[in-house]
């Protein structure tokens, strides 16, 4: 019998609220979200903040790149009128709170999961390459360390865990906090890992949707390391469905609502038989 999936919010409930906003998070926890998944990205005067892109022009009213801005000149830009105009509203209307419209920091995130009230996990892609190198990795550790997260104590588990297509990036919290759980993402499974094993010191298996679809053995051969599989980005009821029936231990999904109402309709699935198909997986470029 499938064990149900563990529920991650994609940059929150993105696929409703702006990407990477409070509100966005906050959505996510009401909904009932088992984990929340960020993106961080390192500014010119050394604060960690929740942004995917590069540069800034997708998701704010701003342009240029991200790190070569501070926070204050971020915190300046407007974060969620591209995915939620207010511009339509008549000047009587109520201004959108500051929480669909604010640059989010990652100290605020994790100190919206330590005070949820419930136990919630932090799924963090740092992103790589960038000009800061292992700067965005000390910065991190530094701020998981502010909430005693980075060195958990014997017989207990950090919410966080950090997640990167970068081995080297996990390679550094390797070193400098191997009681972080690490998720390597991929996309293509390098030749050498491709009977379910991972670099040294990886906890877990992170490939993409599109990747376990192909090839849905890769599943149980990486169960058979001991390594969990989280599959991203699942976002339709059937795609839910299937990540269930394969056994994968988290989806992380940009409509953590649908997702959860979808697991909840058969909370009993059986597995998928194994499939008998071997296929080449190739080497990430």
């Amino acid at each position: 019998m499938a064990k149900r999936p563990s529920v991650v919010a994609h940059r929150g409930a993105s696929e409703v609220s702006p990407e990477h906003t409070l509100a966005a998070y906050q959505r996510a926890v009401t909904a009932g979200a088992d984990g929340l998944e960020c993106d961080v990205r390192l500014t010119s005067d050394g604060h960690l903040v929740c942004v995917h892109d590069r540069r800034i022009d997708r998701t704010s009213n701003g342009r240029g790149v991200l790190s070569t801005m501070s926070l204050e000149e971020l915190d300046g830009f407007d974060w969620g009128s591209w995915k939620n105009p207010w511009a339509d509203l008549d000047d009587e209307a109520e201004l959108p709170s500051p929480d669909l419209t604010k640059v989010l920091t990652l100290d605020t995130l994790l100190a919206t999961v330590r005070d949820a009230g419930r136990p919630i996990e932090l799924a963090i892609e740092t992103k790589h390459p960038t000009r800061y190198a292992g700067l965005v990795e000390r910065r991190l550790i530094e701020a998981l360390d502010r909430y005693g997260w980075a060195h958990p104590k014997v017989g207990t588990e950090s919410p966080a865990r950090v997640m990167s297509f970068s081995w080297l990036s996990l390679r550094r919290m390797r070193t400098m906090a191997p009681g972080v759980r690490t998720v390597l993402l991929m996309d293509r499974i390098p030749l050498r890992f491709r009977d379910g094993s991972l670099p040294t010191g990886v906890s877990y298996a992170g490939p993409s949707l599109e990747l376990v679809t192909a090839h849905p053995e890769y599943v149980d051969r990486a169960h058979k390391h001991g390594h969990q599989v989280h599959v991203w980005t699942v976002n339709t009821p059937e795609d839910v469905r299937h990540c269930h029936a394969l056994g994968v231990d988290a989806i992380i999904s940009d409509r953590p609502e649908l997702a959860i109402a979808t697991l909840a309709e058969h909370p009993d699935q059986p597995p998928a038989p194994p499939s008998r198909t071997r296929r080449r997986l190739v080497r990430r470029r």
